[in-house]
């Protein structure tokens, strides 16, 4: 998990990952047109993705294909985001419960 965090620490691979969720799949040269920088960096940045396992590329031919893959995305909302939504949500739902109780208790 470590290695998925700090690829989406940087600000150029969350674009380049809302790029790939936008389309099926992208080409080095296709991601290179459209982002200002040289077609090493983003290659270098590819590299990042793929080792934390969020891009997936593919050789078709002469031409590599990179594709988002979002598990890595959805086990971190799993174990870090959806397990303190709940405590949040209970405790709205025992507040909420408390408040209607407390509007019988008054009437």
């Amino acid at each position: 998990m470590e290695r998925v965090f700090k690829a989406l620490a940087d600000g150029t691979r969350r674009r380049i990952l809302d790029r790939l969720f936008d389309t099926d799949s992208l080409s080095l040269g296709e991601l290179c047109s459209g982002l200002e920088m040289s077609r090493q960096a983003v290659s270098k940045h590819l590299g990042i993705l793929e080792t934390a396992g969020l891009v997936v590329a593919v050789r078709r031919g002469r031409e590599k294909r990179h594709f988002l893959n979002p598990v890595p995305i959805q086990q971190i909302g799993d174990r870090w985001i959806a397990k303190y939504a709940r405590k949040q949500a209970r405790a709205i739902t025992a507040l909420k419960g408390a408040l209607e109780e407390g509007s019988h208790d008054a009437s």
